[in-house]
């Protein structure tokens, strides 16, 4: 998939579609694996890297830095973020969900 993306594809879209990339690597090297573990194992890693890149700069005045200043402003924002990732993801619905209606 990464290799797809246009040449001029924002630091964002190569970071996710790398990702993608590396869940489906995953799954192929490992058959039996479950996807679910995996996927969850990536989200780690992921929340882990994004906690660490958002770090406050240490300068208390800092202005860029204020709204990421305590750990539960870095988990309101990450939260935001995941929301709005998976309402905007292609799977965030399922034929299979329990409230699909059926016409």
């Amino acid at each position: 998939m990464s290799d797809q993306l246009p040449p001029d594809s924002s630091l964002y879209d190569i970071a996710a579609a790398n990702v993608v990339d590396m869940g489906n690597r995953l799954m192929e090297q490992h058959e039996d694996a479950d996807a679910w573990e995996a996927a969850s194992g990536m989200l780690a890693g992921a929340i882990h890297y994004w906690l660490y890149a958002r770090q406050p700069c240490g300068d208390p005045t800092c202005a860029d830095c204020a709204d990421m200043s305590s750990a539960e402003e870095r988990l309101r924002h990450l939260l935001d973020e995941v929301r709005e990732s998976a309402r905007g993801s292609d799977y965030y619905h399922s034929p299979h969900d329990h409230n699909v209606g059926n016409a």
